[in-house]
């Protein structure tokens, strides 16, 4: 049963503190096991707060969005689990054509503001499911186009809980990865184009229906499992045209089992462990190996 912490590093934080909270139901896989800590601040003061006393006390912290990307583990995560919920870090507010995100809101509902209010370039992430912060995080995207494309400046939080905005001059954005000169994400602003907005919502709707054709949306899963690999080891090949290609489609291990729809998929059905994932990903990756030569990298996090 889950109850208010009470240890001190908490101390004046219990309304927003829960001991093993279980994750499941925050990840789309909806397996894994609770957070030993889960926070909610309210506001950037509340997030300092915990960041710093974890920073002192040397708790390890994560920072959990809509759980697209993340594969939690059967024991759950002992650390510090932070899911900015709260209605502040949820915003998404235009002015002009920028849009200022906190890194709780929902990506797809921001790419429909964004047409509503006319203003395009965020559509490519139609379809993409998670949260500024994790957006921000992945440099997430897919063949349209990639969120660190679209970003001006980005809102930071330090290991000691000091706060600073960077501008994109200060952030590299590469392939799934962003490096960032200080590792919490508070939000983001993101420079966009004035359109017809007609036009932005049928490229918006040709985008998700792609995405709705070829991949395994109704399904659990956690999106694509493995980042593409180099072109010039894979033959261009994508790492679902790898896992394909290999013949590896429907494979199962336990109730994880690679999609029919898209290789790069792993769905997983009623009663599947997350044991059962990581089986089926370390297997994928040893048959990919030994066909073709190519190792395949993890897309999804893995929370231990």
């Amino acid at each position: 049963m889950m109850k208010l912490v009470s240890e001190h590093v908490f101390e004046g934080l219990e309304d927003i503190v829960v001991e093993n909270h279980p994750l499941a139901r925050h990840t789309w896989y909806r397996i894994g096991g609770p957070a030993r800590y889960f926070v909610t601040p309210r506001d950037e003061h509340e997030l300092s707060e915990v960041v710093r006393r974890a920073n002192d006390s040397q708790i390890p912290v994560y920072f959990l969005g809509l759980g697209a990307n993340v594969l939690i583990s059967d024991g759950g995560v002992d650390g510090i689990v932070i899911r900015l919920s709260e209605e502040r870090w949820m915003e998404g507010a235009v002015f002009e054509n920028r849009m200022i995100c906190g890194a709780g809101a929902d990506v797809q509902k921001l790419v429909l503001k964004a047409a509503r209010a006319g203003l395009a370039g965020l559509e490519v992430m139609a379809g993409i499911p998670g949260t500024v912060g994790g957006a921000v995080r992945m440099n997430a995207g897919g063949k349209f186009g990639d969120f660190g494309g679209l970003v001006k400046s980005v809102r930071l939080m330090d290991t000691h809980g000091h706060i600073a905005d960077y501008s994109k001059d200060e952030v590299h954005f590469s392939y799934r990865h962003s490096d960032l000169p200080a590792p919490y994400i508070l939000g983001a602003t993101i420079q966009l184009e004035e359109c017809d907005p007609e036009e932005i919502s049928k490229r918006t709707k040709d985008i998700w229906m792609y995405k709705r054709n070829s991949q395994p949306l109704n399904a659990k899963s956690a999106g694509c499992v493995f980042k593409n690999p180099p072109a010039e080891a894979s033959g261009g090949r994508s790492a679902g045209a790898l896992i394909d290609q290999a013949g590896l489609k429907g494979l199962r291990m336990g109730g994880a089992e690679v999609s029919g729809v898209h290789a790069n998929f792993f769905v997983a059905a009623p009663g599947t462990k997350a044991d059962d994932v990581l089986a089926l990903i370390e297997m994928v990756k040893e048959r990919v190996a030994e066909k073709f030569g190519v190792m395949l990298e993890n897309e999804v996090r893995v929370w231990r």
